[in-house]
């Protein structure tokens, strides 16, 4: 009996499917994300038999043995600390991140090490076999036991994976595959899904571990199904701008380890190389005698990270002042000026003001306020604040001061790399333990009491 071929209307965002278009998923509330798919209805099939039918028996958890469990270290330390440990036998691994970000450069680099002991096959829709050794070749790659396989097709994927049985499997990206069975185009939302789940029940199945590249939207976020990030075991975000050097990998899902640690990586003309400290990093080049530029303390994960805070205000050309945040939320910045005009007496009504994260760094953490705080006061003031100084700190709706955590890894951070004098929250002076090489602790209670202990 032959199918039946019907259309149907998908959201590009969540996979909600309706049989007439709307301008607003009913699913997720986006607009003019409703695409039309040919979809094929595939006939009935007889109910088995209850001979036939395979079933798996519940196993005691106690039985369970995990002894076995095997990582794979990939020579960058970084990449490891953010998948907790190494890539574990059999988990589907997603990278992503904007175009030119280095998703394909950090792939083929961990080949280098991992073909010493492994065979990997590197499976590319989107570049030829030609292309790859090219980028290999600047890369410095040349193990033998790395594997290009040129195809779109994941059938065809698929069975060669299951009569090579390599060790490891990359897949660049996830967007190109496709099953031919399928009418829709490669990239849509039922071609994305039906192509990874069969990817992941291969890799389960022969205990393989895939990588998969995809791509991101207009908005930022992973191209495809939100489905997609459920499906796999390991979600990597690559973040920062392809302008600056400067690239952070941070884990958004992690089923083998914590979802808060995150890897730094400079990019160069031979790849990524490692940041194996990115507080000096980032302060390099920091300008001295300067208003604007303060020095903040942020926890990413376990460890502690220095990032350089510059603000600017000046006066406005323009019937409104204008406001622009790089690095930071912009709503959190108008709150923090708000407070600043309401509890301060620091005035910003008819100025314009800019504010900059050194290094391509985004802050969201709150202990960040007080040093963005300062940064714009210092700019408004025109005085310099202390080089030797580090602030972090909450800023409350009451101009107050709020604690913070991880208050002693903050100041200990900063202790080795010279920083003599730490303005923190009153509150937080309780918890210090420690004189953590002699340096001068000051604890304020609101704005204006950190403005002053910060001027020259």
């Amino acid at each position: 009996m032959a199918q039946k071929i019907k259309n149907v209307y998908r959201c590009t965002e969540c996979g909600f499917e309706s049989a007439k278009w709307y301008g607003k998923c009913p699913g997720c509330g986006q607009w003019n994300c409703m695409t039309e798919e040919i979809k094929e209805v595939a006939p009935q099939r007889s109910s088995l038999s209850a001979s036939n039918r395979s079933s798996t028996r519940p196993v005691a958890i106690n039985n369970i043995d995990t002894t076995e469990e095997a990582r794979y270290h990939t020579g960058l330390t970084e990449l490891d600390r953010v998948l907790g440990g190494g890539i574990v036998k059999g988990s589907l691994i997603l990278i992503s991140g904007e175009p030119g970000i280095g998703k394909s450069t950090i792939l083929l680099q961990i080949c280098e090490y991992l073909g010493q002991s492994l065979r990997i096959l590197y499976v590319s829709g989107e570049e030829s076999s030609r292309q790859i050794k090219l980028r290999a070749t600047r890369l410095g790659v040349n193990s033998e036991n790395l594997y290009i396989l040129t195809e779109t097709d994941v059938q065809n994927v698929m069975e060669q994976i299951r009569c090579d049985k390599p060790d490891l499997v990359m897949i660049d990206s996830i967007q190109t595959m496709n099953f031919t069975d399928l009418n829709s185009s490669p990239g849509s939302v039922t071609q994305v899904r039906e192509c990874t789940n069969a990817l992941m029940h291969t890799a389960k199945a022969l205990e393989i571990p895939t990588i998969l590249v995809g791509h991101v939207n207009k908005d930022g976020a992973i191209a495809g199904p939100k489905v997609l990030e459920h499906i796999v075991d390991a979600v990597l975000y690559f973040e920062g701008d392809r302008q600056m050097p400067y690239r952070i990998l941070r884990a958004v899902k992690n089923r083998y380890g914590s979802t808060n640690e995150i890897g730094v990586f400079d990019m160069g003309d031979s790849g990524l190389q490692q940041v194996d400290n990115p507080s000096l990093a980032m302060l390099s080049g920091r300008p001295i005698h300067v208003s604007g530029t303060c020095v903040t303390c942020v926890i990413e994960g376990s460890r502690p990270i220095l990032a350089e805070i510059q603000g600017l205000a000046s006066t406005t050309g323009f019937g409104n002042p204008r406001r622009m945040a790089t690095g930071f939320d912009y709503n959190r910045m108008s709150l923090l000026l708000a407070v600043l005009e309401k509890r301060a007496g620091y005035y910003f009504s008819n100025l314009d003001a800019y504010l900059n994260v050194v290094g391509g760094l985004r802050l969201d953490e709150p202990a960040a306020d007080l040093a963005v705080a300062m940064a714009l006061v210092s700019s408004l003031k025109d005085v310099p604040l202390s080089e030797d100084a580090i602030v972090f700190g909450e800023v409350g709706l009451a101009g107050e001061l709020r604690s913070v955590s991880s208050a002693d890894a903050r100041i200990s951070e900063a202790s080795r790399l010279g920083f003599q004098k730490c303005i923190l929250p009153h509150h937080n002076l309780k918890q210090i333990r420690g004189n953590h090489g002699g340096m001068q602790l000051i604890g304020v209670k609101n704005i204006k009491e950190a403005f002053e202990a910060l001027a020259e």
